[in-house]
């Protein structure tokens, strides 16, 4: 073979090379996940779904909210699957007929975050004392005020603590984890936190834990697949591989696997 044809056929296979790997890249499916911003900001999404995508070819779109706006995009067809952490909202999800099942994925916990100096005196294992404590010394408290997951558990806390006046210092961001957790440290107020966005914080400045340990701080987190009978364009059967995936020992090892200097963040909990 001359050098000439050589090239040439080198040249034809390059071609057919990238036309194939052109070919793979449009077969790719891809399918919309809502889910919170505490999955999204800890970092634990960028560790677990390239592992989903080498087993499964894959692509998952993230639209990261807070737990209640990530079910209401659900409701309007604009998901295939959901990932939160509000278990009585998921089953009010279930029931609504929005999906035909909630399956238990990992826990961590929520903390309750404040300067280390702690004027308020509300450290310790007992959040709602320490609730309590931060509303009668009128100390700065970032909340979410954003309907998410988080802000749903901080509101349960406030009403176990019996506290309709939670203060001057109490303002409402109406936004995700990370910014929250920013304002508390510019303000060197106190915040409830999930414990992995916390760990994956970059911004603490004063700001340490404290406040964990006591069972109420428990944070579960689910998922679901949007059932097609509420939105026939939704890519369940795809949907349902993701879930499959990531209750089984691969995606659980990936997220045990998940660690920050050391410290893991998400512990897996899949019932099979």
């Amino acid at each position: 073979m001359t050098l000439h044809k050589t090239l040439r056929r080198g040249a034809a296979l390059t071609c057919l090379a990238a036309l194939l790997g052109l070919a793979s890249t449009a077969r790719a499916e891809t399918i919309t996940m809502a889910s919170t911003t505490s999955t999204e900001q800890s970092g634990l999404f960028a560790h677990l779904l390239p592992a989903f995508k080498k087993d499964s070819g894959i692509d998952i779109k993230v639209v990261a909210q807070g737990t209640g706006q990530a079910l209401d995009t659900a409701r309007r067809g604009d998901a295939d699957v959901v990932f939160v952490h509000d278990q009585a909202a998921e089953e009010k999800f279930v029931s609504e007929g929005y999906a035909q099942k909630r399956y238990p994925v990992m826990y961590n916990d929520f903390v309750l975050i404040g300067p280390a100096k702690d004027p308020a005196k509300a450290q310790g294992n007992d959040i709602v004392a320490a609730l309590n404590k931060l509303a009668a010394a009128n100390a700065p408290f970032i909340s979410r005020g954003d309907k998410s997951g988080t802000h749903a558990a901080e509101l349960r806390y406030w009403k176990q603590a019996g506290v309709e006046n939670k203060g001057s210092g109490y303002k409402e961001c109406g936004c995700g984890m990370g910014p929250a957790l920013n304002m508390a440290s510019s303000t060197n107020g106190y915040v409830l936190s999930d414990r992995g966005t916390w760990l994956s914080f970059k911004n603490p400045g004063d700001l340490k834990v404290l406040v964990e340990g006591d069972k109420r701080l428990f944070n579960q987190y689910g998922v679901m697949v949007v059932d097609p009978a509420k939105h026939a364009h939704v890519k369940s059967a795809a949907a349902q591989k993701f879930v499959d995936w990531v209750t089984s020992k691969a995606g659980q090892d990936t997220i045990a696997s998940y660690k920050i200097n050391g410290q893991q963040l998400f512990f897996p909990n899949a019932q099979k």
